[in-house]
């Protein structure tokens, strides 16, 4: 590197020496619009075709065993852009495009041995392969309904392979929370001399084609906001509402639903959605419950459907009125047309005072004192462990983080604080005289 190319390498490493052989591990922090997707397909493409045989990765495979260079996308949209720019810079090349066996919806396989697979949040996609490569695309952003740390699980199933073949693991992102893989090797390596390499920086340092002005207008807009999505630092101000071992405890182990039992006075809350059959999309939830004579909170159970609204209204009305339920409650997110939709069934939509942050800090003393009994539903569980809570200007928000879900969440929580808002019975004597 020449003077000035090496002053900007320390003045986003951390100061630290350039390292005198590849590295095992890079975590690249920048600002957003920093071109981080097209970076992350350009190392792909050429660690695929030229990089792991210069490397001498492909030497490790076996016999008859093909090589992977596997790219973790956030979402099933951002992975066919991220597929769009590997297959349009193999187009522009003739050499590379002739290298091109055959084209998958999410993979590409080479000549070579080696394919390019993008992929989810998905741990096993590198369980049990030959990888030679593992690239993550906004990793502080990975979210999955199976497990409320996506990052850590997909990073730690990956480790074993990439040992294996010695390949490399790339991490990429915007920062957030200071928390997960990226924060804890920001720690543990930025500007240490390791096998780790740290990088961050502004989203100017990384793309100076970007027009000042954007910046300096978020900031003054809202200075905190902005110092993460476009200087590249550490969201403050960022907790979790609350932790596995809270949620766990208030997990009863069967059944998943608890059916009508007569005596109890059944409370529900319903988190509309707009009626996209994506698996990406939100779901349309209903939680029912009761709060029983300990005055502690059952949730008997948490429904989830997507796809058409009306049609999930009228299986959702089935079960209320299996419950003797008439009236059930939601935010006002969602607007008028569920509830015109549920009253053609005979139930009652009725809107709450308090929106979902509020709601959320009124059944967080629920969960605190194990006064509420959840289903055993680990999608339930993820969304609850992976909610954050924020301080803003104008208070605390709960809310889950960007790319993830709580439908779920929402219902049974929303159903929670209303069947606590809801007063005792009094105890009444009655004497008979005859």
């Amino acid at each position: 590197m020449g003077d000035d190319r090496l002053a900007l390498f320390k003045q986003l490493a951390g100061d630290r020496e350039p390292p005198g052989e590849r590295v095992r591990e890079l975590y690249v922090i920048a600002g957003r619009r920093s071109a981080k997707t097209q970076n992350a397909a350009a190392i792909a493409v050429y660690l695929a075709t030229v990089g792991a045989a210069l490397e001498g990765l492909t030497d490790k495979l076996a016999v008859g065993e093909r090589g992977t260079v596997v790219l973790f996308a956030t979402d099933r949209t951002q992975a066919k852009i991220m597929l769009g720019f590997i297959a349009g810079m193999i187009d522009a090349s003739p050499v590379l495009s002739a290298m091109v066996e055959k084209r998958g919806a999410e993979e590409i396989h080479l000549n070579n041995r080696v394919s390019i697979e993008v992929t989810t949040s998905n741990y096993r996609a590198v369980r049990g392969r030959a990888i030679l490569a593992c690239i993550f695309d906004e990793l502080c952003f990975l979210r999955s309904e199976s497990t409320d740390a996506a990052d850590v699980e997909i990073v730690r199933a990956a480790r074993p392979g990439l040992a294996t073949t010695g390949g490399l693991l790339i991490g990429i992102s915007s920062p957030w929370a200071k928390r997960g893989v990226m924060y804890e090797q920001y720690k543990r390596h930025y500007g240490q001399d390791s096998d780790v390499l740290v990088v961050k920086g502004a989203t100017t340092q990384f793309n100076p084609t970007l027009d000042p002005r954007v910046i300096e207008e978020a900031l003054a807009e809202d200075p905190e906001a902005a110092k993460t999505e476009w200087l590249g630092e550490w969201r403050d101000g960022i907790s979790s509402y609350v932790d596995r071992n809270v949620v766990e405890g208030c997990t009863r182990d069967f059944p998943l639903i608890v059916p009508h039992q007569p005596g109890h006075t059944y409370t529900a809350f319903v988190d509309p959605s707009g009626g996209s059959s994506n698996p990406n999309a939100d779901e349309f939830t209903l939680a029912i419950g009761y709060r029983d004579k300990d005055n502690t909170v059952v949730v008997c159970g948490v429904w989830a459907r997507r796809g058409s609204p009306d049609e999930t209204i009228e299986a959702f009305s089935k079960i209320l009125h299996d419950y003797n339920v008439r009236t059930v409650r939601s935010d006002r997110y969602a607007g008028r047309f569920p509830a015109d939709s549920f009253a053609r069934h005979g139930i009652t939509l009725q809107f709450t005072d308090k929106n979902r942050s509020q709601l959320y800090i009124d059944a967080l003393p629920l969960l605190f004192t194990g006064r509420i009994e959840l289903p055993p539903d680990p999608v339930l569980a993820n969304q609850l462990c992976g909610l954050e809570r924020r301080t803003g200007r104008t208070g605390d928000v709960i809310d889950h983080p960007a790319g993830a879900h709580d439908d779920r969440a929402n219902a049974a929580l929303g159903l929670a604080a209303h069947a606590m808002a809801h007063k005792a019975m009094p105890k009444v004597a009655v004497r008979f005289c005859f």
